[in-house]
């Protein structure tokens, strides 16, 4: 089977549930976030990261996972910062399937940031 590898800048709440799943599953949008969004270049995940959790003095996480090809083959590429098909989009109610197509287990490739003492996140309930 072929894979390809795919990024994704994640909290340190996502990660906690990401580790509950076994390191096999992203977990469920919130609400206002109703898309995840793997990254196929690892440059560009880290730049989210960078902008978003250290622009809230929240750590972030860089994860790195393998995924099926040809289950991937039916995502379109989105555009990020003017660069096609940098990023895929799932939308929520496909995550549980796409999970199932994370093959192997998800890694951390790379801290974000450092921990800020007292900030309590509240992404996650």
């Amino acid at each position: 089977m072929n894979t390809t590898t795919l990024y994704g800048p994640v909290s340190t709440m996502e990660l906690k549930l990401i580790e509950n799943s076994g390191w096999k599953a992203f977990p469920s949008r919130l609400p206002d976030l109703l898309i995840f969004y793997p990254i196929l270049d690892e440059k560009c995940a880290i730049q989210i990261a960078r902008g978003w959790h250290l622009s809230s003095s929240v750590l972030g996480f860089i994860t790195r996972f393998e995924v099926d090809t040809n289950y991937l083959s039916h995502f379109k590429g989105q555009v990020f910062d003017g660069v096609v098909d940098r990023e895929l989009w799932v939308p929520d109610e496909e995550l549980e399937e796409f999970n199932r197509h994370i093959v192997g287990q998800i890694e951390v490739a790379q801290q974000i940031g450092t921990p800020f003492r007292g900030h309590a996140e509240t992404w996650y309930p």
